[in-house]
């Protein structure tokens, strides 16, 4: 009888707060950041301090391939998310749900833009290319290719008309989205560009790179009539394809690399964060400022040159030349005056410097400024954590840290309480502990770098070793460190409970195997009973002990050690009894059956070895992991073993039959420890990608066959995918200057649907031939009750070939159709026509004919029996679609109507107040200006 076991699948991960692949990004709102966590996206309540959602991707797939690595918010609930393996997610943040996924890029996801209106969104990719997207109708509208290295930053210009990218190959390019071509190609910087950014009304554009400047450009507006409108200073642009004019540069403060350059949503302060701890925050000054500031600086400049002039001349003793020279560079000083050239320092003037304890990943503005401050700033630092901080005029402050729901560094040590309650993990430098089930954090403790721990099996006390050879004492229930001891003059490598007693047992670096007393004592002073450690007895070794195991029934004593051999001696005695040699690296890990049969051991050699613990003989030795094994437990009261390994996967063992049950994906990096409840029905691991991760065990039941010839299928598309991209794939590593391409990329998805269309054609064109022959013999009067072919569900064969579409996903529709071959799509164009009287299908009808006529255009034109099918549907075709429009049009003009009786009804206005705000301020600046030259001009006047 084949014999099925039961499936575990991820069900919980937690504690990482920031992960460091990723930007940070805020909401429409500002209430809510929104933090890159592994593959899923946090989205944290800034005032709070507290995670309110997390937007996790449904669909399974390999760990490290589904990291976020970029993150942009638009200006309603939506969320775009791009990913490791090229794909992008739009979520909505108010449901918490993905609303579609968009696949088009090969390679990660490196910089993704929405529009001002968040009806357009921009992707850049490690595969060069940048993809405009549709994030209305969910679908790609084109690929831009002509950069030769990753795509590093894009953004918006002229109202989303045109985009800028940078890349890693030092130049911008500048596209025109409406004819879809490269407008200009702007090169100057001597390395990468890593940032880009444009401020609110579009007069400046700076860029980021691993020079010590920043880089500025002032960018050219086009109005309505097609003339050229400057912004920022008005020097001319003169080419009409220059959109770009370089402004200048200003010299940073750090030597490190520019990571992220952004300006705040009022446009008044610049952010420069570099690929270290500091982030430089530039006041940005409106052009009266900039203007008045220029004056300033040439006035002081031609006071300087007068002054120097002068103390020439009196030194020559020529007084007749010192009052010529006096009034003819008052002169010509006072032309400078009136209208002197901006430069760069002009307008931006550094405020001051931020400095992080570790370095910063990425930052963030907030859209709504505070009343007290300048702007709201939040960092996400490479040890996961949050903070903001608030700028002013004087300083900038630090108000929020979120930082204990996660650990500082990886995770390496984990372990439950008996009652599967809680949860005990260490770092570095602090202990905590965690709800399993919920994933939050209860406790945090200050503590040394914790190796290994154990919790006590009353539950009120962990035990921790460090690696400065302490052993620590933790009060789970008040969250304090109780006792600091001084244990071993090498770290703690492994602590074990010692079955049936008050004690445990330490390994060390030392060579020393330590057994450990407590009991509960009422010292003098003190109101209740404390935990008291003691030493009883010490085992010398002959190398460093990696690890030790105790046999259920206290007899045996099992330690690991450097020089690769397992020494299993008498627990009472100490006396000799096995040695268990064979691997060829040491043991960094084992455990015993609950029975006392076993016992499994894991080496950085890649290999598990299962040996019997009566003779010490080797069962067999498996190939477990492509990396050291960290990690391996027997599942309570079976022969079952879970083990982890640096090549981050946790696989499920029979050690009696030596299969591989199960592998389960999903950590991003090596993974350290393990722990398996009392009862089996879930483990926790911990990893150096900072998470902890829960796996639970359901009640879907699987058979090792089965899983054999998933994972060879597996294998072999793998195989086949990677020939395919390798070998037979069109090699277009350089495309054509400023290339348009399309925008979606095939999968296995849209080959399926092709697969499914295809077959449908077929049974539907079956179906017709079998109705026109019924049809003849109801003439020729022998009549007979039709039999329709089951498979079409009592569906019309239109309907039956309709219903093929509607799980074909709207961004996956184009590669569906170029996949048709001509024949099908002919007969797909004979359905659409009765498609057509769908209302809700219009859209979709235009979409399959504009695209089959567009991929067969010139075969449709040279085949005669496609005229009927197209004359057909084109009068058909506008028809419909002027229907809708005309629908569209009367809707629009019947909600401008009620917008006009409402504001004739109130005192509300709806046209924007913002562009009357902006007439204001530049009609008082202006008169401000005109007051100063003036004074000026009398000033000069009396002097001279």
């Amino acid at each position: 009888m084949v014999k099925a076991y039961l499936r575990f699948e991820p069900a919980a991960s937690f504690g990482v707060i920031a992960s460091v692949d990723s930007n940070i990004a805020y909401d429409s709102s500002g209430k809510h950041l929104l933090s890159p966590a592994l593959e899923k996206i946090g989205v944290w309540h800034v005032r709070q301090g507290l995670c309110s959602k997390t937007l996790t991707p449904s669909t399974a797939s390999p760990g490290p391939s589904l990291a976020v690595t970029s993150i942009a918010s638009s200006s309603s609930s939506l969320i775009a998310g791009g990913y490791g393996d090229g794909s992008i997610r739009i979520w909505d943040s108010d449901k918490g749900a993905c609303e579609t996924t968009l696949n088009g890029h090969k390679g990660a996801v490196t910089a993704l833009r929405y529009n001002k209106a968040g009806s357009l969104l921009a992707s850049g990719s490690k595969d060069n290319d940048v993809i405009l997207w549709d994030a209305i109708g969910e679908t790609g509208l084109f690929r831009l290719r002509g950069h030769r290295d990753q795509v590093t930053d894009v953004v918006f210009l002229n109202s989303g008309k045109k985009l800028v990218s940078s890349s890693k190959d030092k130049f911008l390019r500048v596209w025109d989205l409406d004819t879809q071509h490269c407008m200009q190609i702007v090169g100057g910087h001597h390395s990468e560009i890593w940032s880009l950014d444009v401020d609110l009304d579009e007069r400046y554009l700076v860029t980021g790179s691993a020079d010590n400047e920043l880089r500025f450009y002032v960018i050219r507006h086009e109005s309505v009539d097609g003339e050229s409108v400057k912004g920022g200073e008005e020097s001319s642009i003169q080419s009409k394809w220059e959109v770009l004019r370089h402004f200048g540069e200003i010299q940073r403060q750090s030597k490190d690399r520019v990571a992220t350059v952004q300006f705040n949503k009022s446009g008044n302060l610049l952010a420069c964060q570099v690929a270290g701890k500091t982030v430089e925050i530039y006041c940005v000054l409106d052009d009266a400022e900039a203007k008045r500031k220029a004056k300033r600086r040439v006035h002081r400049r031609k006071e300087k040159k007068h002054s120097k002039e002068v103390s020439e001349v009196v030194e020559n003793g020529d007084g007749n030349n010192v009052n010529k020279g006096d009034n003819s560079s008052v002169t010509h000083a006072l032309t400078e005056t009136t209208n002197p050239s901006v430069t760069v320092p002009d307008v931006f003037k550094l405020l001051h410097t931020i400095r992080a304890n570790k370095k910063i990943c990425s930052l963030s503005f907030c859209p709504i400024t505070p009343k007290n401050s300048l702007a709201s700033l939040a960092l996400s630092l490479n040890n996961n954590l949050l903070e903001v901080y608030s700028i002013e005029l004087g300083e900038s402050k630090k108000t929020l840290a979120i930082d204990l729901q996660g650990h500082r560094s990886d995770v390496r040590s984990v372990t439950l309480s008996s009652d599967n309650t809680f949860l005990m993990s260490t770092s570095h430098n602090a202990v905590k502990i965690w709800n399993p089930i919920t994933g939050s954090c209860l406790r945090t403790i200050d503590s040394g770098y914790g190796l290994c721990s154990l919790i006590l099996p009353t539950n009120k006390y962990g035990v921790v070793g460090t690696k400065d050879g302490t052993i620590e004492i933790i009060d789970i229930g008040s969250g304090t460190c109780v006792e600091v001891m001084e244990a071993h003059g090498g770290s703690v490598r492994s602590i074990t409970a010692l079955p049936h007693k008050n004690g445990f047992v330490t390994g060390s670096a030392d060579h020393d195997v330590k057994f450990w007393e407590y009991q509960f004592k009422q010292k003098p002073g003190q109101a209740t009973k404390q935990l008291v450690v003691s030493n009883v007895s010490t085992m010398k070794m002959n190398d460093d002990a990696l690890v030790v195991a105790i046999s259920p029934d206290a007899k045996y004593i099992a330690v690991a050690l450097l020089d690769s051999t397992v020494k299993v001696h008498f627990a009472d005695t100490f006396k000799f009894f096995l040695s268990l040699y064979g691997h060829k690296l040491p043991v960094l890990c084992m455990d015993i059956s609950s029975d006392g049969d076993l016992i499994v051991t894991g080496s950085a050699d890649k290999n598990l070895k299962i040996w019997g613990l009566d003779f010490g003989d080797c069962h067999k030795s498996l190939f477990a992991h492509a990396d050291s094994v960290m990690a391996v437990q027997f599942v309570p009261r079976t022969h079952y073993v879970f083990s982890v390994g640096k090549d981050r996967l946790v696989k499920y063992w029979d050690a009696d039959k030596f299969e591989l049950l199960l592998t389960l994906e999903g950590h991003h990096a090596d993974i350290w420890c393990l722990a398996v409840s009392n009862r089996g029905d879930f483990i926790v691991t911990g990893s150096h990608d900072r998470s902890i991760r829960r796996w639970d065990r359901t009640e879907e039941q699987f058979f090792i066959e089965e899983e054999k010839e998933k994972r060879l299928e597996e294998m072999f598309e793998a195989d086949l995918d990677n020939a395919f991209e390798n070998k037979y794939a069109s090699k277009e590593e350089i495309p054509e200057e400023g290339a348009v391409a399309l925008a979606g990329k095939q999968t296995q998805e849209t080959l399926t649907a092709t697969d499914l269309i295809i077959e449908r054609l077929d049974i539907a064109e079956a179906e017709n031939k079998r109705i026109a022959e019924h049809q003849e013999e109801k003439n020729n009067k022998h009549v007979a009750v039709f039999q329709s072919n089951p498979l079409m569900n009592g569906l019309s064969p239109s309907d039956y070939v309709l219903s093929a579409f509607s799980n074909v996903h709207s961004n996956d529709l184009e590669q569906t159709l170029l996949a048709l071959p001509f024949s099908d799509a002919l007969k797909l164009l004979s359905y659409l026509k009765d498609w057509t009287s769908y209302s809700d299908k219009v859209e979709l009808v235009c979409r399959i004919g504009t695209l089959l006529l567009q991929t067969h255009y010139n075969q449709l034109l040279a085949t005669p029996a496609a005229r009927p099918i197209l004359t057909v549907f084109s009068d058909i075709f506008y028809e419909r679609v002027k229907a809708w429009k005309d629908i569209f049009g009367f809707n629009l003009a019947a909600m401008d109507h009620i917008q006009q009786l409402m504001a004739s009804r109130s005192d509300t206005l709806f046209h924007d107040a913002r562009s009357k705000l902006l007439e204001i301020r530049a009609r008082q600046s202006k008169r401000l200006e005109e007051r100063s030259q003036t004074g000026e001009v009398k000033r000069k006047k009396k002097k001279t």
